[in-house]
């Protein structure tokens, strides 16, 4: 079995929720963050980061009792997501594969995350491994051991996205259909839409 260990990131600001962080939000009665973090939790046996900022004490409440659970805060979170990347690598134990996923995709299930590093082992152990339908891109991404290093080489520029698009040759795209890959949750209409959908009380 392949040692998985996951990263979530949970430190935006969420304004264009408006005045609500979209992570505390009710997926059923479960808020979003522990919902998706459970999904992760349910795939993996390995430690999952959490990495806050926004409301840092509030969302780190909801999921710090879950099993091998790690909330570290990154200080400069208001100044973008790969500064959440880097805090998260340098707070998570090596492993055969790293997810970096988000806190906010309530329909990526438990059996998407275990259908996504079955896909990785099969195509492709070497390379960072991305979800993709058609040209979207989706989360999380899978990142073998041997290059992981290599996201936090620059201190000043760590994270994902610089990475994959300077090295085309060392990611691959892996065709998944689940729609929780490409969904998250980003406005007050997005979130009714969902409730809506699957019959949820807001």
């Amino acid at each position: 079995m392949i040692e998985a260990v996951a990263i979530i990131l949970a430190a935006g600001l969420s304004r264009r929720m408006g005045a609500q962080n979209k992570l505390l939000l009710p997926i059923g009665e479960t808020p979003m963050i522990r919902h998706v973090v459970m999904q992760y939790r349910a795939a993996i046996d390995g430690p999952i980061t959490v990495v806050t900022g926004h409301d840092q004490a509030t969302v780190a409440a909801k999921v710090q009792d879950i099993a091998n659970i790690n909330c570290v805060f990154n200080p400069d979170y208001e100044t973008g997501q790969q500064t959440s990347v880097g805090v998260g690598l340098l707070n998570t134990p090596l492993a055969d594969v790293t997810l970096i996923g988000l806190g906010d995709q309530p329909l990526l299930r438990s059996t998407d995350i275990v259908a996504l590093l079955d896909a990785h082992r099969s195509e492709g152990p070497g390379k960072v491994s991305i979800p993709a339908q058609g040209d979207t891109r989706g989360n999380p991404i899978v990142v073998p051991r041997d290059l992981r290093p290599r996201l936090t080489a620059d201190p000043d520029k760590p994270g994902c996205m610089r990475f994959t698009r300077d090295n085309p040759d060392l990611v691959q795209r892996l065709t998944l259909q689940a729609a929780g890959f490409y969904t998250d949750i980003d406005t007050p209409d997005a979130y009714a839409l969902f409730c809506k959908e699957r019959n949820l009380a807001k």
